[in-house]
C-alpha cells in the first residue's frame, strides 16, 4: 500500500493535493491528520497542514462494481432474480462501515495530536509565569541587597546579546503592519529588558492588552529557548498604566486579606496576573501567594497562611 505524506497551507488543499498525487477523487483516499494548520503571529510560528494519505484499495465484484472492502465475504449463489438486490445491500453496508471507520480513525488521530499540543502549550505557559516570577524576585533581592548582585549589562557577552536581540526585533517590526520606530534592549541579570515605542504602540498593545500578552509570550518562547534569558517587555507606558490599575483593584482585596487572613483575586489575563502577584507578595511577604489555574484555564492568585511558620 503506497502511503504519502502531504503538506499544504490548509487541510482542504492537502486533501486536493493527495487526490492529485494518487490520480483519484478526494472520496477515494483514506487520511490521518498529523498537524493542523496555524496562522501564527506576525509571520512567526506559522504551521502548515500535514496529512498522511493512502488510496483506498478497490475490489471489483462479478458485476464490475467497486466495493470498498479489504476482505470480501463470498455471497452464496442464489437465483438471478434475487442476486442483484443482495449485492446492492452488501455494497451499501460495506461502504457505510468503511466511511465510519475512516471518520473514527481521523477523529482519534486529531484528538491525540490536539491533546499533546494543549499539554505542551500549558507547560510553556507555566514556564513563562515561573520564569518571570523568578526574574522579579531577583530584582527585589537586588534592591534589598545591592552588594550581592552586580549590574552586568556592560559585560561584552550581554552587550552582544542585547544588540543581536534588538536587531532581530527591529527587523520583526519592519515587516509587521505596525509603525514602530523605537526598539531598545538591555541584557543584565539573565533578563532581556525590552522597550518598544512608536506611533502604533497602542495598536501593538491591543484591546485589554491581548496583543501585548501574545507578543510577550512569543518573545519569551524565542529568547528563553535560544539564549536562556527571561524577558521584561514594556510597550510605551503600558506596564505603568496596568500597575496603577491593579493597585486600585487590589486595595479592597488587601483589606479583606488583612482582616480574614486569606483571599483570592478574580481571574486575571496575561501580564495582569504577574503584576498582581508582585504587588501581593510585596504586601504579604509572610504569606503564601501563588498563581493558580481554574478548571476553565483562567489564572488567579490565592493568598493564605500555609507558609507563615517558616517565615517567622
Amino acid at each position: 500500500m503506497n502511503m504519502k505524506r502531504i503538506e499544504a497551507p490548509t487541510l482542504e488543499e492537502a486533501y486536493r493535493n493527495a487526490a492529485k498525487a494518487f490520480g483519484c477523487s478526494v472520496t477515494e483516499i483514506n487520511y490521518e491528520i498529523v498537524q493542523h494548520p496555524a496562522t501564527g503571529m506576525m509571520g512567526l510560528f506559522k504551521k502548515t497542514a500535514i496529512i498522511v494519505a493512502v488510496k483506498k484499495v478497490p475490489m471489483v465484484d462479478d458485476s464490475s462494481k467497486i466495493v470498498e472492502e479489504s476482505i470480501v465475504t463470498e455471497v452464496p449463489k442464489v437465483e438471478k432474480a434475487q442476486e442483484k438486490p443482495i449485492e446492492k445491500k452488501v455494497e451499501v453496508e460495506v461502504k457505510e462501515e468503511s466511511r465510519t471507520i475512516e471518520r473514527l480513525k481521523a477523529s482519534s488521530a486529531s484528538d491525540v495530536i490536539e491533546k499533546k499540543l494543549v499539554q505542551e502549550d500549558d507547560k510553556i505557559l507555566d514556564g513563562f509565569f515561573d520564569s518571570v516570577k523568578e526574574s522579579k524576585e531577583k530584582e527585589i533581592k537586588k534592591e534589598n541587597h545591592p552588594h550581592r548582585f552586580d549590574d552586568d549589562r556592560d559585560d561584552p557577552k550581554n552587550l552582544a546579546l542585547a544588540l543581536q536581540i534588538e536587531n532581530k526585533l527591529l527587523n520583526l517590526m519592519k515587516i509587521s503592519c505596525f509603525d514602530i520606530d523605537t526598539v531598545e534592549v538591555d541584557v543584565f541579570n539573565r533578563t532581556a529588558h525590552i522597550f518598544i515605542d512608536g506611533e502604533d504602540a497602542a495598536l501593538l498593545i491591543g484591546k485589554e492588552g491581548y496583543r501585548y500578552n501574545a507578543l510577550s509570550y512569543m518573545l519569551f518562547n524565542w529568547i528563553n529557548a535560544k539564549h536562556n534569558l527571561y524577558i521584561k517587555l514594556e510597550i510605551a507606558e503600558f506596564i505603568q498604566a496596568q500597575e496603577e490599575m491593579i493597585v486600585n483593584y487590589l486595595k479592597p482585596i488587601i483589606e479583606y486579606i488583612t482582616e480574614k487572613g486569606r483571599g483570592k483575586t478574580k481571574p486575571l489575563d496575561g501580564i495582569l496576573v504577574q503584576i498582581a502577584l508582585e504587588q501581593l507578595r510585596a504586601e504579604f511577604p509572610n504569606k503564601y501567594v501563588a498563581i493558580k489555574t481554574g478548571r476553565d484555564g483562567k489564572k488567579f492568585i490565592i493568598i493564605n497562611n500555609f507558609n507563615s511558620k517558616k517565615n517567622v
